[in-house]
């Protein structure tokens, strides 16, 4: 088993060259294989003998302030989040107003009450950086399972881009994180016991059913 990080920066080229505009905000795009910022060659799955469980994921965070035509002020921030690049632009929302999604197969994790899906968790929830500005109020509880054989994706919807210059992102001002733990082999095995017997599944609670095998034995 071995934990694994991924951070997404829609300010990075991809593999194609294409950068991000302002005109893929709204739409939900993978930050694996969506075609703009940092991307991998193919989308993330389990094989017959993994099992994944994600346990963070995180977006920029958005910030109410003052609009910019009040102000009179160009490239205005607020807590270092861009809010305008020119006098008037602004409605007053710091951020690109982000939201993350978890995807398993065709399915989103987050929903609605009347179960349907939603853009997912926003970044002022969940923010990526952490820091004394931003400091997160949700946790990713209980951790999603992606059982052998799924495909999974983690998905960023943005609205606001008032804040960006046309057809251009800068470092920083879009980015996604993800923390997850990757079972193989043996361990995938013992993952799946555990979910059968509504045990969590940790490295700690693997390492716990390890030692129970080899208790067993020795008696």
């Amino acid at each position: 088993m071995r934990s694994q990080v991924y951070e997404w920066d829609a300010s990075r080229t991809n593999v194609s060259g294409t950068e991000m505009t302002t005109t893929q905000f709204g739409s939900a795009i993978s930050i694996f294989v969506g075609g703009f910022g940092n991307n991998i060659t193919k989308p993330a799955e389990t094989t017959a003998t993994q099992f994944c469980v994600i346990e963070d994921i995180a977006v920029t965070p958005s910030a109410f302030t003052q609009n910019a035509a009040v102000l009179q002020v160009a490239n205005l921030t607020y807590r270092g989040l861009p809010t305008a690049n020119a006098i008037g632009t602004s409605t007053g929302i710091a951020g690109p107003r982000a939201y993350v999604q978890i995807r398993i197969n065709t399915t989103d994790y987050f929903l609605d009450p009347d179960n349907v899906g939603n853009d997912g968790v926003a970044g002022s929830a969940s923010p990526y950086p952490r820091s004394v500005n931003f400091q997160p109020c949700f946790n990713l509880y209980p951790d999603v399972y992606v059982l052998p054989g799924q495909t999974w994706d983690v998905r960023v919807t943005a609205y606001q881009s008032d804040n960006y210059a046309a057809g251009d992102l800068a470092a920083g001002n879009l980015q996604c994180f993800v923390k997850y733990t990757l079972y193989d082999g043996p361990d995938a095995l013992i993952a799946n016991k555990l979910l059968e017997m509504g045990i969590s599944v940790n490295p700690g609670n693997v390492d716990w059913y390890k030692r129970t095998l080899i208790q067993s034995q020795g008696m």
